[in-house]
């Protein structure tokens, strides 16, 4: 089973990223590669079991659920349910956590799958670099800016 951790510090306060993320359909709010996001059926963007149905850039459409969700712990866990990459057993997630050495945001996204022999490290690296630290990446220029 591939896995992937990434992190980055985030020269901003915890409260500051986590307003910036939390909201699980606003990934193309604050994430370079993500177009467009909806959640199905109505549901809140907050409640445990809601999909999220996104684009990116390629066209390519993404649906992940929501597993855990916490305000307090900056934490959202999510699987993929459908993906144009041969992926199955999919779990991630994002979290926050206080650096008190001036005010800023370790960051850490993690994530395990499972893949057909020999794609599976293809995979991580590009949802490593292209997501992950993409996301973190824009996170970073948009705090430098405000």
């Amino acid at each position: 089973m591939p896995s992937i951790t990434i992190s980055s510090v985030i020269d901003a306060p915890i409260e500051k990223v986590w307003d910036r993320v939390r909201d699980f359909n606003g990934l193309p709010d604050w994430h370079p590669r993500m177009v467009e996001s909806h959640i199905e059926g109505g549901k809140a963007s907050t409640d445990i079991g809601c999909v999220r149905n996104f684009k990116v850039g390629s066209g390519a459409t993404i649906r992940e659920k929501l597993l855990a969700f916490s305000d307090d712990d900056h934490l959202v866990t999510y699987s993929i349910i459908e993906h144009p990459a041969p992926i199955s057993n999919h779990t991630a997630t994002l979290k926050l956590e206080r650096v008190t050495d001036g005010d800023r945001t370790f960051a850490v996204w993690t994530s395990s799958f499972d893949a057909p022999e020999g794609e599976g490290e293809t995979i991580a690296n590009g949802m490593g670099q292209n997501v992950f630290q993409g996301g973190f990446d824009a996170l970073k220029s948009h705090f430098a800016k405000a």
